[in-house]
């Protein structure tokens, strides 16, 4: 395949990420002048740890930006990973220790309240220390920003001067989007006081743009004019997003639908900033399992670390991947779908033609950290089999047990040898440990049932050792359409097989899991089924 070929094919794939990269080349049909790097950004707000949604904006953010530079043949990109650090702290975050010493500091810059956690300068520095660590983990290549070091440092003076001098325009904007008794105390301005340090809610005066003067009223009365350089004040949110596009020079950022009007608003300053509006998708935003919006006060929603526990980061990246800009239902449940999606669609990657790898997730996922390595991959056992395995071996089955099952079904049956069976086998006894087990109730079989599961137990005592896991399925097959069992169909036999045999109401192919638990341990299930 030459670059040619898949530049061709890139610029007609109907794929999100190219879909979203192609109005970067709408944007620039000739490239960004001077040869300046694409700027891509993902935002990040520390007043709480990352989470879920960080990742999937990051993720995406990074999908598009490969595809750009697929469709570019490798022109320069960036992507800023923001930390608005400036922000004052509104709440204090449920989740945090030493919450009285938050509660001292509410108002204040997050750089300028003291770390909660007592290891780093301040609470914004731990989180960002957090952030970092989060994306390193997963190996996304960025370039971290902080809004207090912008501030402070005077490398927002420009953009600020520009906020200042366009001022009323700003304002123009802004004001019809408040309700009244708001529009009495907003400005795009907020200053931080120089006695109490908290970040101010009040009316603001320009008094020089080019020195960044400003007058305003003190929580005390005192009427004070200071300068807004050198992280004296910082801006409203819209305004501040639009302050960053413009100083930055943003070229793509997405955001979650919550955000749309914000997007809209934003957009209009960063026009009068004189500066241009970045591309974007919005996203749809998660929901719980009940369909209700996931909320971090509610508790209702999945971390990471739960993802991560119960499935793997492929199939978090494949799940995220699909379908961004529908809601989507965040849950355990989910999981085992997407861990197997995943595998399918890794190993059709390599024997499909080239317009159908770029419209496999798999295809983007292997490019986020640049190596595309891993296509046709594929796994001996899917996980919803792994899952029916350790299912049938109980809430304490063990690594050691389900490496010993597996042996009769995969060669050099151990973890060394099949790091990425590894990962699904502790996935799926968490998983086990946690949900299933607690879960399965085998019941007795009715009369047509016990006498199928008779002659089932007497095709396995033919079986040889090296039976197929085909032969054996034919052989449940041929049981279940038997008329002499009274089965309507074969879905009920194979619910009467699931539930007789593995507690459950849904299951696997019988004849892999068979091969896979072995024929002697399967007549066992069927002998203490009966005896029940």
């Amino acid at each position: 395949m030459t670059d040619n070929a898949l530049i061709e094919a890139a610029c007609v794939s109907k794929a999100w990420p190219f879909q979203e990269a192609q109005k970067l080349l709408k944007r620039y049909p000739n490239g960004k002048p001077g040869g300046e790097p694409v700027l891509f950004e993902t935002g990040y707000g520390p007043s709480g740890l990352p989470h879920i949604g960080t990742f999937q904006e990051v993720l995406r953010t990074t999908l598009v930006r490969r595809a750009y530079e697929t469709l570019t043949g490798g022109a320069p990109t960036r992507l800023v990973a923001f930390s608005d650090d400036m922000d004052g702290l509104r709440k204090v975050p449920d989740n945090i220790p030493n919450a009285d010493l938050l509660s001292a500091n509410l108002g204040k810059p997050l750089t300028r309240i003291p770390d909660p956690f007592g290891k780093f300068e301040s609470f914004a520095h731990h989180n960002n220390a957090m952030l970092r660590e989060f994306l390193d983990r997963f190996g996304f290549e960025y370039e971290f920003v902080s809004a207090s070091d912008r501030y402070n440092s005077g490398g927002f003076n420009a953009a600020l001067t520009e906020v200042l001098a366009h001022y009323d325009a700003i304002m123009g904007v802004m004001l019809p989007t408040l309700r009244e008794e708001r529009r009495k105390t907003y400005s795009p301005v907020l200053p931080v006081s120089p006695t109490s340090g908290v970040v101010l809610q009040v009316p603001v005066e320009v008094l020089d743009p080019a020195t960044g003067m400003i007058r305003f009223t003190d929580s005390d009365g005192t009427v004070v004019e200071q300068s807004v350089f050198g992280g004296q004040a910082k801006l409203q949110w819209k305004v501040d997003w639009a302050m960053r596009w413009y100083a930055l020079g943003v070229d793509y950022e997405m955001c979650g639908k919550d955000l749309t009007d914000s997007v809209t608003q934003s957009g209009k300053i960063v026009n009068i900033l004189g500066g241009r509006k970045p591309e974007g998708l919005i996203y749809e935003l998660f929901l719980d399992e009940n369909g209700e919006k996931i909320s971090k006060s509610k508790g209702n929603g999945l971390t990471i670390d739960q993802w991560l526990t119960y499935g793997t980061e492929e199939s978090l990246g494949f799940y995220l991947f699909r379908e961004p800009k529908s809601a989507k239902q965040l849950h355990v449940g989910v999981i085992p779908k997407a861990v197997d999606e995943y595998w399918q669609f890794r190993g059709n990657l390599a024997g499909q033609p080239l317009e159908k790898q770029l419209g496999n997730p798999v295809w983007h996922l292997l490019r986020v950290n640049g190596s595309g390595e891993g296509a046709g991959d594929t796994l001996p056992v899917t996980f919803s089999l792994l899952l029916n395995l350790v299912g049938v071996l109980g809430a304490d089955a063990t690594a050691e047990q389900v490496w010993s099952y597996l042996g009769n079904y995969v060669a050099e049956a151990t973890p060394e040898a099949h790091p990425e069976l590894g990962e699904l086998v502790r996935a799926a006894l968490a998983t086990n440990r946690d949900f299933i087990a607690p879960t399965l109730v085998r019941r007795a079989p009715t009369a047509n049932e016990a006498a199928a599961l008779k002659a089932l137990d007497a095709e396995l005592a033919k079986a040889g050792p090296h039976t197929s896991a085909e032969e054996l399925q034919n052989t449940v097959y041929e049981i279940g359409k038997d008329e002499a069992y009274g089965f309507g169909n074969l879905r009920d036999w194979f619910k009467a097989l699931y539930e007789t045999l593995l507690g459950s109401s849904q299951g696997p192919r019988m004849g892999s899991f068979i091969a896979l638990y072995g024929v002697p341990e399967t007549r066992k299930l069927i002998a203490e089924a009966l005896a029940a």
